[in-house]
C-alpha cells in the first residue's frame, strides 16, 4: 500500500492507495488544515491499514514537513519519500533556469496533468497543456506537447487579493461579495475583480499555447478553490481534483523501476 500526501499552504491531503500504480483508487482520503496536523495519528489515520510506502510533496515550511514524519513514524515504519521538482522526471522534462526552485506541487501536478493528457490523446496527435492550481496562491503552467515544461504564472488566489486590498486602501473591510458582470457595490467590485484576473490569465496563457503550437491546447484545473474559478472561464477546460495525487503515482511508479 502507498500513502501519498500533499501538504498546500493551507491544508494537507492524503489518500491511501492499494498499490503504487496509476489509476489506482484510494481505500481512503481526507484532508487536515496544518494546524491539525498532530491529529493525525490519534485521529484519521489510526485506524488505516499499514502502508508499505509513502511518497508526497510539499510547499510547507520544513519545520510542517517534520509534524508530519512525526506523525507518520507514531504509526509506521516508513521512511517519508519526498518529492522535490528536478531536471526530469516521470517523462516531464523542467524548462525553469534552475529546476530545483520549482515548486514541487506544481511540478507533480503537471507530471499528472500530462499523462493525463496522453491518455486522453491516444487516439491522436498530443496535444500542449495548461495546468492551473487554484489554492492560496494561483499557478497556471504550459507543457508542450511533448513533455517539456515552458514556463508558468503565479500570482495570488483570492484570499491572498482581498487581504492585500483590505491593508492597503482605507475603507475595503467589507464582507464577500458575488461575481458580477457590472458589479455596483463594493464587496461584488472586489470578488468579481480578483476571479476576473485569475479568469485573465488562465485565458492569456491558453491563448499563448494556441499562438505557440497551432493547436488547442487542454487545460486541466485542480486545487481546494477550483470549483469557484469553473463558472467563470470561457474556455474548455476539465477540473481534476486528485492531479497532484495522479502525479505522485505516476512518481512513484517511476522511481520503482530504476535500479536501486
Amino acid at each position: 500500500m502507498l500513502l501519498a500526501i500533499d501538504v498546500g499552504n493551507t491544508r494537507l491531503k492524503w489518500a491511501l492507495y492499494p498499490y503504487a500504480r496509476p489509476g489506482a483508487q484510494p481505500l481512503a482520503q481526507g484532508a487536515e488544515f496544518l494546524e491539525n496536523i498532530d491529529k493525525l495519528a490519534e485521529g484519521p489515520w489510526r485506524e488505516l491499514p499499514a502502508p508499505r510506502q509513502m511518497i508526497g510533496c510539499t510547499v510547507a515550511a520544513d519545520a510542517i514537513k517534520q509534524r508530519v514524519q512525526e506523525q507518520i513514524e507514531e504509526l509506521w515504519d516508513l521512511a517519508p519519500r519526498w518529492v522535490h521538482a528536478n531536471a526530469a522526471e516521470a517523462g516531464l522534462v523542467n524548462g525553469y533556469d534552475h529546476p530545483a526552485r520549482l515548486g514541487s506541487d506544481r511540478w507533480v501536478a503537471m507530471i499528472g496533468g500530462w499523462h493525463r493528457m496522453r491518455a486522453a490523446c491516444a487516439e491522436g496527435p498530443a496535444r500542449p497543456l495548461v495546468v492551473v492550481m487554484v489554492g492560496t496562491a494561483v499557478t497556471v503552467e504550459a507543457v508542450s506537447p511533448e513533455g517539456h515544461f515552458l514556463g508558468g504564472l503565479i500570482l495570488p488566489g483570492h484570499g491572498i487579493m482581498l487581504r492585500a486590498l483590505e491593508s492597503g486602501t482605507a475603507g475595503l473591510h467589507v464582507p464577500t461579495g458575488e461575481v458580477r458582470p457590472f458589479p455596483t457595490n463594493t464587496s461584488d467590485a472586489l470578488t468579481s475583480g480578483g476571479t476576473y484576473a485569475i479568469a485573465g490569465a488562465i485565458e492569456r496563457m491558453v491563448m499563448h499555447q494556441r499562438q505557440q503550437f497551432g493547436l488547442e491546447p487542454l487545460c486541466y484545473m485542480t486545487g481546494g478553490a477550483g470549483w469557484k474559478m469553473a463558472p467563470h472561464l470561457t474556455m474548455p477546460f476539465e477540473l481534476v481534483d486528485s492531479l497532484i495525487f495522479d502525479g505522485l503515482l505516476q512518481v512513484a511508479q517511476a522511481r520503482a523501476l530504476l535500479p536501486a
